[in-house]
């Protein structure tokens, strides 16, 4: 043991003693350091630092800059883990059904809306129908770094808007396109954080899935740019009347100005918002110059597009819903699109309607037949109007009327097949007749010039004898020995029924299915009643048949519909095709006698057309309804007035409708026709009829006249008695039609017939129209 003095005191084993973790004496200038370990300086427990001072006061609630640098790190680590772990569990969600909700839209022929059947107004195009000036206009109004910008969000953008909307200067979006996109398509329009967060991570993530072209395209289809419109198609009608692919740059440009306030920049609705709208249109049009879209020359040149007037919903009343039943059913019998299908909304239905057309055949109904009933009159409530309108050459419906309202009543007069046509059915016997070279029963060639027997209630007669049917006259006139001509002309009902008998029910039948009547027509019968009308076509389907006429027997199943698309994808149509469904000679034979009918018969009402013209009156049992079925070289169309009971639906007469004793298709129907056919031939030339007819068939030809048979070979030298006082009288001895009685101008008309029994047998009951 050292005998040197020790320079340290000893440990105290209690540990009451010395410095805490120091065991020695600090050396001279040595700070105090921890246990075992010299200090260094200027840091506590080290030489050459001085000792941290305690924090005492308010100071210990301030974190140190330790513990806010741990905290900034560890959330940021937790951030992003947490977006890591919402976008490996938020997927692209399917559409909301919203987005994807599109009406179909059926046009005219010229592209202006008829109607819309959906409760979106939306039509998806493609975005190759966009001209590039609008599509430029929306980027310059929205995100013009959108093509060159890789990012689906823009973070900054984001931040900015939060604080111009924390601090009061309003709600801004923010958004790229690709966000409200995601917002339309796929979210909805709620204003939270948590749909925001969503909004951001499915676009990141649909920007690795989609081009830049296809959510564009998807932008467009899915905004919403005010008056209901949902996409810019919807929106180029509502605001300009056209399709997206015929706007301007100048419009374009105000249509991508609404995306930023729809409602506030319409300066129709609120005009007085137009200083502010035209701001944002001369900043989106700014955007294109300096973005270099839009040279500043034609930026100079460029005048405020102002919109039209906002139009009320394109609903189904009216016309409307009648032309859409139509469409609808056409589609689906043609084989097109069923009804399911066309359910799914979305298909641009391009009809072969002209709208010009379409106007005047509601006119001329308005002012021939609704501009006549009264409220006074219990009948004319039960006055129902049909129309139809054909191109021969191309089979085109040029024209639908369907009846007074489609929301009044459903069911169209203008495709229903359930009331008799009358006398209109007539010329297809004669047709028939020259078609297979019939004879008489005492085997005289059947031709215009033919002589039958128009006595009243004549007793058709086969080959095996009597066949009991013996139908009435109009007013039970007796016309004698009468020409198949001047027949036509009177529309008599004994010598028609004869004809059919001579010529066969079965082969007339034939030959109204050849020339357009459905084979299934209710009440179709080869019977001899057949020639009388008994069959229940519709106007639509007569229209047909009288159009073949005209096109000199030549047969092609009509057209109403002439395109259809479905998000700028056209669908296949099948192509019509056309058959000389019967002789050109027959046809043009028919044409001539019909011309007759106009110019001297029953339907002298329609010599107003101002144009050569033919055409046939006929009448339904009980006078329930009236027709005129006619044409010109260049358009057919078939009137028909019905009477139904507008509670019970129930078929009525129509004795007294309009201040008339009765409605025959010489009066109101005729006159309807040729007000309409004037109208939608008005700025059309003037086209004389090129017929061709079957040999024995001119007026001067020599008369096939029986020598055995009373009357002599001059059908005028007999007589047409009239054997009732309130009759329209027939012909005089000399073949001339004495003036009418009472207050019908239609000249005389057909009686009305009553269906064959089941021997092809029925009676007429002489309750003609005249």
């Amino acid at each position: 043991m050292s005998d040197e003095p020790q320079s340290w005191a000893p440990r105290d084993s209690s540990g009451a003693g010395g410095s805490p973790g120091n065991d020695r004496p600090t050396a001279p200038g040595e700070q105090p350091g921890k246990q075992g370990k010299p200090g260094k300086p200027g840091k506590p427990g080290k030489p050459g630092k001085k000792a941290r001072p305690r924090r005492t006061g308010w100071r210990r609630a301030i974190p140190t800059w330790r513990m806010t640098l741990g905290t900034l790190l560890g959330l940021v680590v937790l951030l992003g883990a947490g977006v890591f772990a919402a976008y490996r569990l938020v997927d692209i969600p399917a559409a909301n059904a919203s987005a994807t909700a599109q009406s179909n839209v059926y046009l005219y022929s010229d592209g202006s809306v008829i109607a819309r059947d959906g409760d979106v107004n939306r039509e998806k195009v493609k975005l190759s129908q966009v001209p590039p000036s609008v599509q430029h206009a929306v980027l310059a109004a929205e995100d013009r770094d959108f093509y060159t910008d890789d990012r689906a969000v823009d973070v900054k953008a984001m931040l900015r808007a939060g604080w111009n909307t924390v601090t009061g200067k309003g709600k801004q979006g923010g958004s790229t396109i690709t966000q409200q996109y995601v917002k339309n398509y796929y979210l909805g329009q709620e204003r939270t954080v948590l749909r925001k967060a969503k909004e951001a991570i499915i676009a990141v993530k649909l920007n690795r899935q989609q081009t830049k072209d296809q959510i564009f395209e998807g932008y467009l289809n899915t905004s919403y740019f005010g008056r209901n419109a949902y996409g810019i198609q919807a929106a180029a009608q509502a605001y300009y009347g056209k399709n997206v692919e015929e706007l301007t740059t100048a419009e374009g440009a105000y249509l991508a100005s609404l995306l930023n306030a729809p409602s506030a920049y319409d300066v129709v609705a609120h005009p007085g918002n137009k200083p502010a709208a035209q701001r944002r249109w001369n900043y989106v049009l700014g955007g294109m110059v300096k973005e270099r879209w839009l040279t500043a020359a034609e930026r100079a040149t460029t005048r405020f597009p102002t919109p039209g007037e906002a139009k009320p919903s394109n609903g189904l009343s009216g016309q409307r819903g009648y032309i859409v039943q139509a469409v609808e059913n056409y589609l689906n019998h043609r084989g097109i699109l069923d009804a399911k299908t066309l359910a799914t909304g979305g298909y641009r239905i391009t009809t072969t309607l002209d709208k010009a057309k379409q106007d005047a055949f509601v006119e001329a109904v308005d002012d021939n037949v609704t501009a006549k009933t009264s409220a006074d009159r219990a009948a004319d409530r039960n006055v129902r109007v049909g129309g139809a309108s054909i191109v021969p050459k191309t089979g085109k419906v040029v024209a639908l009327y369907g009846g007074i309202d489609y929301t009044k009543q459903y069911v169209s007069n203008a495709t229903r097949r359930d009331y008799q046509v009358g006398s209109v059915f007539k010329p297809f016997v004669l047709t028939s007749a020259v078609v297979n070279d019939s004879t008489t029963q005492d085997g005289r060639r059947i031709t215009p010039n033919t002589v039958y027997d128009g006595t009243n209630k004549r007793t058709v007669v086969g080959v095996q004898g009597s066949t009991d049917y013996a139908p009435a006259n109009e007013d039970d006139v007796d016309y004698g020995d009468i020409t198949v001509r001047i027949a036509t002309d009177k529309s008599v009902n004994s010598v028609y029924a004869q004809m059919a008998q001579d010529v066969g029910p079965a082969k007339v039948r034939e030959t109204a299915i050849a020339l357009g009547i459905p084979a299934d027509t209710p009440d179709l019968t080869a019977a001899p009643s057949i020639a009388l009308g008994t069959a229940n076509a519709s106007v639509l389907d007569m229209a047909e048949a009288y159009a073949t006429l005209a096109d000199h027997g030549r047969h092609g199943r009509y057209v109403l519909v002439e395109k259809v698309t479905k998000d700028g994808a056209e669908i296949e149509l099948p192509e019509r095709t056309t058959e000389q469904a019967v002789s050109r000679e027959a046809a043009d034979t028919t044409t001539a006698v019909l011309r007759s009918v106009v110019e001297g018969g029953t339907g002298t009402a329609a010599q107003t057309v101002g144009r050569p013209a033919v055409g046939k009156t006929g009448t339904a049992e009980e006078d329930r309804a009236a027709w005129f079925a006619g044409y010109t070289p260049d358009l057919a169309s078939v009137v028909a007035v019905m009477g139904q009971n507008p509670d019970t639906g129930a078929q009525t007469p129509l004795y007294g409708a309009l201040g008339l004793p009765r409605v025959n298709g010489g009066g109101v129907p005729a006159e309807t026709w040729a007000a309409y056919t004037e109208a939608a031939l008005r700025s059309s030339p003037v086209q004389e009829f090129d017929l061709q007819t079957a040999p024995g068939s001119d007026e001067g030809d020599e008369l096939l006249v029986d020598e055995n048979a009373d009357g002599g070979t001059d059908p005028s030298s007999s007589s047409a008695p009239d054997t009732s006082p309130d009759a329209t009288p027939g012909t005089t001895p000399d073949g001339s039609a004495p003036p009418t009685t009472g207050t019908n101008t239609g000249g005389t008309d057909e009686g009305s017939v009553s269906a064959p029994d089941g021997n092809g047998n029925g009676n007429g009951n002489g309750d003609g129209d005249g």
